[in-house]
């Protein structure tokens, strides 16, 4: 008699569909390499894991989302433009360095500037869903170390699935007017709508000196105020609604500031405050004072000492040879509270709530850091692994 056919096996009932999903929420949102394993069981994890649904959920449970990785401006082949900071090994097929230098990346987008000179657009890209948007620059676009910010443009949005909505770009770029002699330097910003797909009116202020911005990353405080550092340690706030540019120092800046061998000055760092306000991270050997603005009008910025971290208790031995070894802040993450420091050992990311430290890799040639931060859904990685499943 012959043997009857294998049954096939019935789908599990809805509790445990449920059971399966409270399970996947759980697991850990700094380590996406899981839930792309967890896609690829079955057609069932799949589409859960790949749901609005699921992706707002997660929001809800993990709240802060993590820092996925870092994008740099290294040209070195041997080097992966995306650096994941993840506990398991993670990729994103972000824009060649070659032929893209890395701006800015915020609530689902990273903006990037081609270095082409003779095609200067910009590309906003989706890393977690890998759509691409390319950008004209506007007519009157000049200037060798120019900077820009990436947002969404929908009022009220919790950044929690904003993929493929309206965005807008605030592009700064700065000039020398050799026909003015009293400040020469000319500093503008325009702001990109993607729903009109057109550029507003420039904003622009003159200034005694050049405002390079290339090694350095912006903050966003609240809806619509935008800061800039230069590397003259001056400080550039845009603002959204008003149209309007203000510059103002740093703490205790003095024009005898710490340079590196080329001139730059790494010494201070934008980052959020735990109020939500302007701060800034000061380098001092193996310390990082963080310092607050506070409220203030015009040009006299006035700051406040919130916190000295010693890195010397965080940081593992080898990052810190001796009294003398210094750090280099290069980036901070707005939205999980992370910044990157560079040492001697390579480069280790520090969560200062928590005081988490994580070895990111040991290459030490980077000048700054794009954070990558975003809940990991791998809805866009199975089309690119040809949405194969394998049943349980």
């Amino acid at each position: 008699m012959a043997a009857s056919p294998p049954r096939r096996r019935a789908s599990p009932p809805a509790i445990l569909d449920e059971l399966f999903e409270e399970i996947l929420l759980r697991l850990p949102p700094d380590d996406p390499a899981c839930l792309l394993r967890a896609s690829l069981v079955c057609k069932a994890w799949s589409h859960t894991v790949s749901s609005p649904r699921f992706r707002r959920r997660l929001h809800e449970l993990h709240r802060t989302p993590p820092v996925l990785g870092v994008l740099h401006n290294w040209e070195d082949d041997a080097i992966p433009r995306f650096i994941p900071t993840t506990a398991s090994s993670f990729s994103l097929a972000a824009p060649d360095s070659r032929s893209w230098r890395a701006l800015d990346c915020r609530h689902g987008r990273a903006l990037f500037l081609s270095k082409r000179q003779d095609a200067e657009e910009l590309l906003v890209w989706e890393p977690i869903t890998g759509t691409q948007q390319r950008v004209p620059v506007p007519a009157a676009f000049h200037g060798d170390y120019p900077t820009a910010v990436v947002l969404c443009a929908v009022d009220g949005c919790d950044h929690r699935d904003c993929f493929g909505g309206p965005f807008r770009v605030v592009l700064v770029f700065c000039v020398d007017e050799e026909d003015t002699e009293q400040d020469p330097f000319l500093t503008s910003a325009a702001v990109y709508s993607s729903e009109t797909g057109a550029w507003g009116e420039l904003t622009s202020m003159h200034g005694q000196f050049v405002m390079c911005f290339e090694y350095y990353c912006s903050v966003v405080v609240g809806k619509s105020l935008l800061y800039f550092l230069s590397d003259g340690q001056l400080i550039l706030e845009y603002d959204l609604v008003r149209h309007g540019l203000t510059v103002f120092n740093t703490p205790d800046c003095q024009p005898d500031y710490m340079s590196d061998d080329d001139g730059l000055d790494y010494r201070f760092n934008l980052m959020l405050a735990e109020s939500g306000a302007l701060g800034v991270s000061e380098e001092l050997g193996q310390r990082l004072k963080l310092w607050t603005k506070e409220p203030s009008y015009g040009t006299d910025a006035v700051w406040v000492l919130s916190r000295v971290i010693n890195l010397k208790i965080l940081l593992p031995n080898d990052a810190l040879l001796d009294a003398t070894t210094s750090v280099q802040v290069l980036g901070f993450a707005e939205e999980a509270n992370v910044t990157l420091v560079m040492t001697v050992a390579g480069l280790f990311s520090i969560e200062l709530q928590s005081k988490r430290v994580r070895k990111v890799c040991g290459h030490r040639g980077f000048c700054n850091l794009i954070p990558v931060v975003s809940f990991y859904t791998p809805h866009s990685r199975l089309k690119e692994l040809g949405g194969e499943h394998h049943d349980p």
